[in-house]
């Protein structure tokens, strides 16, 4: 089999229509579609999360196009240079299509989500190395967008508190301290076993198996994917506590993750392995709320905070002998 299609990248932002016929079209040129592979509307439509219009749409314009062709069952078949094979039905996954089981076959998000992610990415990193201001104004011409769609991601990152804005003033983030960390886990040793306790009992188990296979697909990686590393920290200081229903603990907690971005970024810069015993401590957690022991998971949580702690003071340590990083001209130091 050939080479796999690549998921769709950002600048797939035309018609949903469009997108599907491009990765479906990239699928079956590659050969990760073989050919005679049955390709069904209802399935295509549930796994790009959209409805049949568009997969319709998208179906008939590969039809024309002579890579998939109508047969005597439901629907087509993969078909390149008009020979019409022997039907194959398959269950349409992303596999199926040759692309990971995790990648986003439709960008669905505003363009304040899809700004977030670069800035969180820029900001997480110079918060480190000192005081800095954002420019709205400057930022929204560097992404060619409005200040409102700035606006809208660093509110977001605000709720993470990456950022803050005063009054009539303009946003700054940084510098992060030894003593900001230590600040923000005595605020999460405080809150978040008590959050955990509270959401215990809302916790599907089918969820608690997934983040543990998650974990698991870590330690078997010699890389660090930080996006799956950004998830496992999501589960447990997020997710996990995501039902408990004391509103205000709940935002409390979420502007408090910030040493999470140290971490993340100690990883980005030195290359290492990902750390196993942290990995283990999370797993820790989740067995124990698998096993229904609510209150020894509560304490595996505690101990894991108080390690935790130390480690990102470690960290933040070591990275600050790192060479400060150049930044964009809506992004200017203080001090």
């Amino acid at each position: 089999m050939s080479s796999h299609p690549q998921a769709p990248e950002e600048e797939y932002r035309g018609a949903r229509y469009a997108v599907i016929r491009k990765v479906l079209g990239q699928a079956i040129e590659s050969g990760a579609a073989e050919p005679g592979l049955v390709l069904l509307e209802r399935p295509l439509a549930e796994l790009f999360g959209t409805s049949r219009a568009p997969v319709r749409r998208a179906l008939d314009l590969l039809c024309d196009a002579g890579l998939i062709a109508r047969f005597s069952g439901r629907g087509y078949v993969v078909a390149r240079h008009g020979d019409v094979p022997e039907p194959k039905r398959r269950t349409l996954t992303a596999e199926t299509l040759g692309l990971a089981p995790s990648a986003p076959l439709l960008d669905t998000r505003s363009a304040g989500e899809k700004l977030y992610d670069e800035l969180f990415e820029l900001l997480s990193t110079c918060m480190i190395f000192g005081h800095y201001q954002v420019d709205e104004g400057r930022a929204s011409e560097h992404f060619d967008v409005s200040r409102s769609v700035i606006r809208e991601a660093l509110l977001r990152l605000r709720d993470r508190g990456l950022v803050e804005k005063a009054p009539y003033s303009q946003w700054v983030t940084g510098p992060v301290t030894a003593q900001e960390v230590r600040d923000d886990y005595e605020m999460r040793w405080l809150l978040e076993p008590r959050a955990l306790h509270k959401s215990a009992a809302s916790l599907a188990l089918g969820d608690l198996r997934e983040m543990i296979a998650r974990i698991d697909s870590m330690y078997a990686d010699a890389a660090v994917d930080l996006v799956v590393l950004d998830r496992i920290e999501d589960d447990l200081h997020l997710r996990c506590l995501a039902s408990c229903d004391n509103r205000r603990m709940t935002s409390t907690l979420r502007q408090v993750q910030m040493p999470l971005t140290i971490n993340r970024l100690f990883y980005s810069a030195i290359g290492r392995g990902v750390h196993l015993p942290g990995l283990a401590e999370h797993r820790l957690v989740l067995d124990l709320l698998v096993r229904d022991q609510r209150d020894a998971a509560v304490e595996a949580l505690r101990t894991h905070l108080v390690r935790a702690r130390d480690r990102t003071l470690e960290r933040l340590k070591s990275l600050s002998v790192f060479p400060e990083p150049a930044m964009p001209d809506f992004v200017k130091k203080i001090s």
